[in-house]
């Protein structure tokens, strides 16, 4: 088993699939990545508040790192190559693998956060064998209760998170794999 002690700063790797490309987000995506974080209608069930202005976007990639257990990924559609949104999954205190996601508001509902996630739980399942999976979402945020469900998870209880500012706080839907 992993633990936390274990861990060691390490880059996300890249990976490929049909549509996007999940890759390392770095400082340059500021611009791209302030059109869902600064966009109220994704920030609405976010454990952050909507991001004011793109420097609040540049202090929080600041932040994003990756080790050998927690991956964040920006996804990137191949199409047009537009950084489209990002996710990440990480090793759990409890030895669950959580993973999450957000995206711009105008590519919600087309299979992006799916194909993402289910990247995400196929690259760590390659690196680390059978794992258990859990995922939370606010109770009212049924999009992406769907996309959890669309990954194996069934609902298990439901829950409450805040955002970190703590004006925001939700009863949620708590998923984990079977």
């Amino acid at each position: 088993m992993i633990t936390k002690k274990m861990m060691t700063m390490t880059m996300s790797p890249t990976i490929t699939t049909d549509r996007l490309i999940l890759r390392p987000l770095t400082l340059d995506d500021a611009e791209a990545a302030f059109e869902w974080t600064g966009d109220e209608r994704v920030a609405k069930y976010m454990i952050y508040s909507t991001h004011e202005s793109i420097e609040t976007t540049r202090e929080w990639l600041r932040t994003v790192k990756s080790t050998d257990t927690q991956f964040e990924f920006g996804f990137v559609r191949r199409s047009d190559n537009k950084l489209i949104g990002s996710g990440g999954i990480r090793l759990l205190d409890d030895g669950f693998w959580e993973f999450g996601y957000n995206s711009r508001y105008d590519c919600c509902g087309m299979g992006y956060a799916t194909e993402a996630s289910k990247a995400m739980i196929g690259y760590v399942r390659g690196r680390y064998g059978d794992i258990r999976l859990r995922a939370e979402c606010a109770a009212e945020n049924t999009a992406s209760a769907h996309v959890i469900e669309k990954c194996g998870l069934v609902f298990k209880e439901y829950g409450e998170y805040s955002s970190y500012d703590g004006l925001k706080t939700f009863t949620s839907k708590i998923y984990e794999s079977r």
